[in-house]
């Protein structure tokens, strides 16, 4: 007799269904699971075998299979505990087979019968409603997972929960939906003092999502004008939050199954390796830029990256998605994000202070700053000096604008594009755009155009660079309620590709 249950094996933030399949037949007593299954998964058996035990349910003494279909592709991680358990049970006729065929169950089980939370349940609900399944799931999970409200969820705390749900003794009740996440603002735009162009530049590259460097002494208030770069993004759309929790419910984020529609800020210590930054490692996760989708990648001291940690980051900010390639599999995760990147004039950082900068200047900083290669320099956006502020102006009161203030004008302005690109789903602000498109909506006036092509030619604008500056031109435009792409635009994006302001 073959009993059946499922469950879902990961391929990046994909849940690809699996048929659980249990066979009890007549032959010497063993307990097998085949299916390419890896360690986690083969080991199941030693823990599906010690639940049941403490359950005083006694292990068939016949030859027990579990095959994993289909059996090509790779199985990993514990989860796979809670279905064959559920497949088992099924063939020993202690639960219904024909309510286990129409269930997904993902969970990883203690010895004790208790079911441990575990990765992707996000996923895995959405997979399960796409094929009319229930979804059996860890307690601990059962909020996140009912997030996919066509999706019927059961959150068990033990394995022999699940048992009575089943035989109608105890049914469980439907899981309900975590509350929405929400992060209190700590940081506001009005405390930093000074610094009005990089705060514009910031402004901008909101607006549009667009990526930035700054160059900067150090303590000239990089990193703080970043970290207030949240508190001006608007709340992602209910798509966004979903397509970015579906990424970090794979990774194992989410807090208590609150789905979030603040931005993701992450920012990485410089020593992070390459499978840390694009992602992988054995069971191919998904690395930094991908769990800022949707949000800001910050990348303080950006030329002390390793040179082949910066250099695959060329791809994914082009094509907003990455691939983890293996030998028996490819993975791929989105990564749509702002990559803001901060970094010293040189090594000893006072390239522009005669008192305090060392023997090798000016060589120092063209040596330092040409650890990032021409390309990747390329596709930034934004370029912004960052002057330092004299100690005498700490004491001034902070009259800056506030977060508040530059989150209303970055909001209208991301609300245009929003119904620019209302048909394309292959853009969503005016950093995405591209070919005709980028023509259509960023047209230049007469004088602007011609100042753009002089500018192309003076500065030797690569055709990216190009566009990049007619793309920034438009976010310009947005936030002064223009329809039509003027000169001044053209001029305030064409000064911040540069790398000094001077050198307009």
């Amino acid at each position: 007799m073959v009993s059946v249950a499922h469950s879902v094996a990961f391929r990046g933030v994909e849940a690809c269904l699996v048929e659980v399949q249990c066979s009890l037949s007549p032959g010497l007593p063993g307990f097998s699971v085949v299916g390419l299954p890896d360690k986690a998964v083969s080991e199941a058996k030693e823990r599906v075998r010690a639940a049941l035990s403490c359950m005083a349910i006694a292990f068939p003494s016949k030859k027990v299979t579990i095959n994993l279909s289909p059996a090509d592709l790779p199985k990993e991680g514990s989860h796979f505990d809670l279905p064959i358990a559920v497949s088992l049970l099924a063939a020993l006729e202690i639960i219904p087979k024909d309510i286990t065929q129409s269930v997904v169950a993902l969970g990883e089980l203690s010895l004790d019968g208790k079911i441990i939370p575990v990765n992707g349940a996000l996923p895995a609900a959405m997979t399960a409603a796409a094929e009319g399944y229930g979804l059996i799931c860890p307690e601990a999970c059962g909020k996140e997972a009912a997030w996919v409200s066509s999706a019927r969820v059961i959150a068990a705390k033990t394995l022999g929960d699940v048992v009575r749900h089943f035989t109608g003794q105890v049914p469980i009740e439907q899981a309900i939906p975590g509350e929405i996440a929400t992060t209190a603002r700590t940081k506001d735009l009005s405390e930093v003092k000074g610094q009005e162009r990089a705060k514009r530049a910031l402004e901008i590259a909101a607006a549009g999502r667009h990526h930035m460097i700054m160059i900067g002494t150090p303590g000239s208030g990089k990193s703080m004008l970043a970290q207030r770069l949240p508190g001006v993004l608007p709340p992602m759309t209910a798509m966004e939050a979903l397509e970015t929790s579906m990424i970090h419910s794979v990774a194992g984020l989410l807090d208590e199954g609150g789905i979030t529609r603040d931005r993701p800020f992450r920012d990485p210590h410089h020593t992070s390796s390459m499978a840390a930054i694009i992602g992988g490692g054995r069971l191919a996760k998904p690395g930094e830029v991908s769990l800022a989708h949707n949000g800001v990648l910050f990348m303080d001291e950006f030329p002390e990256y390793q040179r082949n940690v910066l250099e695959t980051l060329r791809q994914p900010i082009e094509t907003g998605e990455v691939m983890i390639s293996r030998a028996n599999a490819h993975v791929r995760y989105p990564c749509r994000f702002m990559l803001v990147a901060a970094a010293n004039p040189c090594r000893c950082g006072y390239l522009s202070d005669p008192a305090r900068a060392c023997a090798r200047v000016p060589k120092c900083g063209d040596d330092y700053l040409g650890r990032i290669s021409g390309p990747l320099m390329d596709r930034f956006d934004l370029r912004v000096d960052v002057p330092p502020v004299a100690y005498t102006d700490l004491d001034l009161p902070a009259n800056g604008e506030t977060s508040d203030t530059v989150a209303a004008r970055v909001t209208a302005a991301q609300a245009v594009q929003q119904h620019r690109f209302e048909d394309r789903s292959d853009m969503r602000c005016n950093a995405d755009a591209a070919g005709e498109a980028l023509e259509d909506i960023a047209s230049p006036d007469a004088e602007g155009r011609d100042l753009l092509l002089r500018a192309a030619e003076r500065f030797n604008l690569s055709a990216r660079g190009y566009h990049r500056v007619l793309r920034v031109a438009r976010t310009i435009a947005d936030l002064d309620h223009s329809a039509q792409v003027r000169r001044p635009h053209i001029a305030e994006a064409i000064s911040f590709r540069l790398v000094s302001p001077a050198e307009a």
